[in-house]
């Protein structure tokens, strides 16, 4: 990084103010970044905006005590105003709070990614949107709307805080989407949506997943859901088909192994460290070092190195993700998992790449061995309830499984659960890892952040399906 987002002689002189008044922790995070989003509607420009932000955050803590102020105004005087005020959460014993030294021996300059959007104009980037858009139309050439969006972002971060740590890093995150639309004789719209998108920045559509991969897979979808049945409801088998399945595992019970949630006592996981809580089939895992994933990082928004960090191990409760604040009010380490959204937020436990490892079971096998079920391919909008980890979410692509065979699909499917129980009745798990293509973005506590989750071909014993069909 050629130049330093914030003179560090100001860093650290803005870690003393806030240690002023005697806190025992005080942190900068700055951050400049650069986004860019464009919006199709039927081949037409809907929407373009493209802007830059630079900001600082100022954190104080204090034992559980946290005060944040930000500012995008970088002055000197402003920036003090901030650290001034959040010094205040102090207990006056400002003698034993000084902010150690930070030198360039303290600067790791980490891997920069793939990068970032170098030599691509804004012109590059449309026209990508527009070879997905022109794709669906020769796929498809009677559909009725086709809708795309395209966004990135390149970033620049620094962390400092008053331990000594100050890190640079850079960061790139591009998705693109497409959402097709046909309609059935009798008027039904079939809607299929798809997308990719990666760290790696715009050259992802260049070397990993082209636009018209993600055109097709759209029109796929959609055509899939012609001729649809009123799916069967009731208590069944259910198989979910590899990669974006996993988001039922991110909602489900992701959220609840986050330590502020454990914390506080608000999850159905707390004080169960070393109980079984899912089949011996199950190992879930978070891993925020997955080259390239939508959800990895070099260093968390507090500058502690990403990790994979086992959850669940063979059933068994072994960990929790977490921040600095809550592991270490916990007792817990540190796993590298404080996000934020922008410098105008806090940090706090969340989930990176998020998975079930692997089994042993042959996908085609788990399948052919269901007498009649519902296997869900993709899922859409979904509510879980963090505190007894209750779930319901909407089959967005679901068929109907009749002597081990995929007969027809099905509309109107939800699934109603609770994740520990349904994570116990996994009767088999299959050896095709997959994850989904980059699309996810995770919202919690008026925060939204990039995600990717995962999941193998699983067979579930057992779950409520909601349909309209007895």
């Amino acid at each position: 990084m050629a130049e330093s987002l914030l003179d560090p002689t100001l860093v650290s002189r803005l870690l003393g103010r806030a240690l002023g008044q005697g806190a025992g922790f005080a942190e900068v995070y700055v951050q400049k970044r650069r986004s860019l989003g464009i919006e199709l509607d039927d081949g037409n420009i809907k929407s373009a905006q493209a802007g830059t932000t630079h900001g600082v955050g100022i954190r104080v803590v204090n034992g559980a005590q946290v005060a944040y102020a930000h500012s995008d105004d970088l002055s000197e005087e402003a920036l003090l105003a901030c650290a001034d005020a959040v010094s205040r959460i102090g207990d006056g014993t400002a003698d034993l709070a000084v902010a150690k030294p930070l030198s360039e021996k303290d600067r790791p300059h980490l891997a920069d990614p793939d990068a970032a959007s170098a030599g691509f104009t804004v012109d590059d980037k449309l026209a990508l949107l527009r070879r997905a858009d022109d794709c669906a139309r020769r796929e498809a050439p009677h559909l009725f709307r086709v809708l795309g969006g395209y966004a990135d972002i390149d970033e620049q971060i620094l962390i400092a805080n008053s331990e000594g740590l100050l890190i640079e890093d850079t960061r790139a995150l591009c998705r693109l989407n497409l959402q097709v639309i046909l309609k059935e004789t009798d008027g039904r719209p079939r809607v299929g949506s798809y997308g990719g998108g990666s760290r790696r920045g715009v050259a992802h559509y260049r070397d990993l997943q082209d636009p018209e991969s993600i055109a097709q897979e759209a029109v796929r979808m959609a055509q899939a859901q012609m001729g649809a049945k009123p799916a069967p409801s009731g208590e069944q088998v259910v198989v979910l088909g590899p990669a974006s399945s996993g988001i039922l595992l991110h909602e489900a019970v992701g959220h609840g192994l986050e330590a502020d949630f454990i914390r506080k006592k608000s999850s159905l996981f707390a004080g169960r460290l070393g109980e079984k809580v899912a089949s011996e089939l199950c190992t879930v895992i978070d891993d925020g070092t997955i080259e390239h994933a939508r959800g990895s990082l070099n260093v968390d928004d507090e500058g502690t190195p990403t990790r994979r960090n086992v959850l669940i191990e063979k059933g068994v409760l072994k960990g929790f993700i977490s921040d600095r604040i809550n592991a270490d009010l916990l007792g817990h380490e540190r796993s590298g998992n404080g996000r934020r959204q922008s410098f105008r937020h806090k940090p706090m436990p969340r989930m990176t790449n998020t998975f079930l490892q692997p089994g042993e079971h042959d996908a085609e096998e788990i399948l052919k061995g269901v007498k009649r079920g519902l296997y869900c391919r993709a899922f859409g909008g979904g509510q879980v309830d963090i505190a007894n980890g209750n779930f319901v979410f909407e089959v967005r692509e679901g068929y109907v499984i009749e002597d081990g065979k995929l007969t027809h699909p099905v509309q109107g499917a939800t699934l109603v659960g609770n994740g520990p129980e349904t994570l116990g009745k996994v009767s088999r798990v299959g050896g095709d890892a997959g994850f989904d293509p980059g699309i996810y973005t995770c919202g919690k506590g008026g925060q939204s952040v990039p995600v990717t989750v995962g999941l193998p071909t699983v067979r579930i014993d057992g779950v409520t399906v909601g349909g309209t069909n007895a």
